[in-house]
């Protein structure tokens, strides 16, 4: 008898192949479709926190009370004694000298507290291109905390905590930094 083997494939098993092959290369390009539509997640994370850390840094080291005023509203003569009772209240940069008009002109840390720049700006307020999706916001707090000796009073006003939210369409979240600002003048 002489049987010959039959080689190959039969159709059905020929589709079947077909279908596994399609079913496995979806799953694989949804996969890889999946990462590339959330790599730029962190390139606008690691934006907005740069942003934020450059606002930070700006507020920080601005001084800490307004130096062309004191506590009567005459040409500064000493920050301490201006700033006793609240650091961003009157005669400290705050209500009775209002935050400077101009961005470039902010001398002390309470000028920053309402900004609002849609659109990140560098220190002179000049708008960076690229960078216009982001909205930025800095408040200052003062919490009523001090440091140093002798003790001062509980509202001496002379720590301030700036806080800075930078927010992009691209985030889950706005990116939140603080940091606190001390009168060790």
């Amino acid at each position: 008898m002489n049987v010959r083997r039959q080689r190959g494939v039969t159709f059905v098993e020929l589709i079947a192949a077909l279908v596994i092959v399609a079913v496995a290369s979806l799953g694989l390009m949804l996969a890889v479709s999946g990462a590339v539509g959330r790599s730029a997640d962190p390139m606008i994370e690691a934006q907005a926190t740069a942003i934020g850390r450059a606002y930070l840094e700006e507020a920080t080291l601005a001084g800490f009370c307004d130096p062309e005023y004191d506590a009567d509203g005459d040409p500064a003569t000493g920050c301490r004694q201006e700033c006793v009772k609240s650091a961003c209240a009157a005669g400290c940069g705050g209500t009775a000298f209002a935050a400077e008009v101009d961005r470039s002109r902010f001398d002390d840390v309470c000028d920053y507290d309402g900004l609002v720049d849609e659109g990140a700006r560098d220190r002179r307020g000049i708008a960076l291109p690229a960078l216009d999706a982001y909205r930025v916001a800095v408040g200052v707090r003062d919490g009523g905390l001090t440091l140093g000796a002798p003790a001062l009073d509980a509202d001496a006003g002379q720590v301030v905590r700036i806080e800075v939210s930078v927010d992009q369409p691209g985030l889950a979240a706005p990116i939140n930094l603080s940091a606190y600002r001390a009168n060790v003048d």
